[in-house]
């Protein structure tokens, strides 16, 4: 059987490989192909490819699994040939972005960002911004509770923050999607960690944040067009709410586009998820859905409607 992994490393993470199984490295969709893709029949993608790699599968008759290395499915989902089995990384990723967003919400109470631009300017800043806000006692609203949501929220509960949950399906301890427009209202903080669906796509439009109370944080660790960029723009450059984003819609980011300039504003370049110890991690799971397919048991983490 013939599997496809993007990255040298991976031959060693991925640990003793069952009898008949070759592996041959593809970095990048767009490198030199390793061999014969009609051979391929298990293909771990590049990390974040997108339209030359999905192209790429149309091109494996004998594919039969596509595991990612990425939580999210958004460029893969609907787009592969009938009865390849997409898996996502659900579970490889959950710390690293929680981190990520306690350290967002940290840094944009605490502004860090104006420091560091004071910082570069030699600039002693103690009684610009002074007194900062704090993260204790916020009112957080956790919008998709999944395995990500689930590690952000046990790192946001030793701040003594009031902890929200909403999900597209409502369940006990969960509120539904439909119910944001009433707690929208009522919360400091907004964190997106929502796959990306024809559902979620422009969730956050001018109405979902016109709901957000003044002066309240959104947090996107979750993909770019989820939010709108017209309508955060808009209250970002008003001055009404603060925004710390991992994600943008387009991604990247053009040097022209105007959110480079827009106050209150947070932005890192869609490196939530990306750490050192991440390889191993990932390969772990490689592992694992190589010995559940050879041996013929069902695999975990299958992407089903986006999900």
């Amino acid at each position: 059987m013939q599997m496809w992994i993007p990255h040298e490393a991976g031959r060693e993470l991925l640990g003793p490989l069952p009898a008949g199984v070759l592996v041959d490295v593809l970095s990048r969709a767009d490198d030199p192909l390793p061999g014969d893709p009609a051979q391929v029949e298990f293909w771990v993608p590049p990390f974040l490819s997108t339209g030359d790699a999905v192209g790429l599968a149309a091109a494996m008759p004998n594919l039969k699994v596509v595991q990612l290395l990425s939580a999210g499915a958004d460029a893969w989902a609907g787009r592969l040939p009938d009865g390849v089995r997409l898996c996502d990384a659900r579970g490889v990723h959950d710390g690293h972005t929680a981190e990520w967003v306690v350290a967002a919400i940290l840094s944009s109470l605490r502004r860090f960002d104006h420091y560091a631009r004071a910082q570069a300017d030699h600039r002693w800043s103690y009684a610009e911004v002074t007194p900062t806000d704090v993260l204790e006692g916020k009112r957080v609203l956790i919008v998709g509770a999944g395995s990500i949501g689930a590690a952000a929220a046990a790192r946001l509960a030793p701040f003594e923050v009031e902890l929200t949950y909403a999900a597209r399906t409502a369940r006990p301890g969960v509120h539904g999607v439909d119910e944001l427009p009433e707690l929208l209202p009522y919360v400091d903080v907004v964190v997106l960690l929502v796959p990306l669906t024809p559902q979620t796509r422009g969730m956050v439009d001018a109405a979902f944040l016109a709901a957000m109370p003044d002066g309240s944080l959104l947090v996107n660790a979750a993909r770019g067009p989820v939010v709108e960029t017209g309508a955060l723009l808009k209250e970002l450059n008003s001055g009404r709410l603060w925004a710390a984003v991992d994600v943008t819609d387009p991604e990247p980011l053009p040097p022209d586009h105007p959110l480079w300039e827009a106050p209150n504003l947070l932005l890192t370049p869609h490196v939530a998820g990306t750490v050192r110890g991440l390889l191993p991690k990932a390969y772990r799971l490689v592992a694992e859905q190589l010995r559940r397919y050879t041996a013929g048991d069902p695999l975990t983490n299958q992407v089903h409607d986006g999900y």
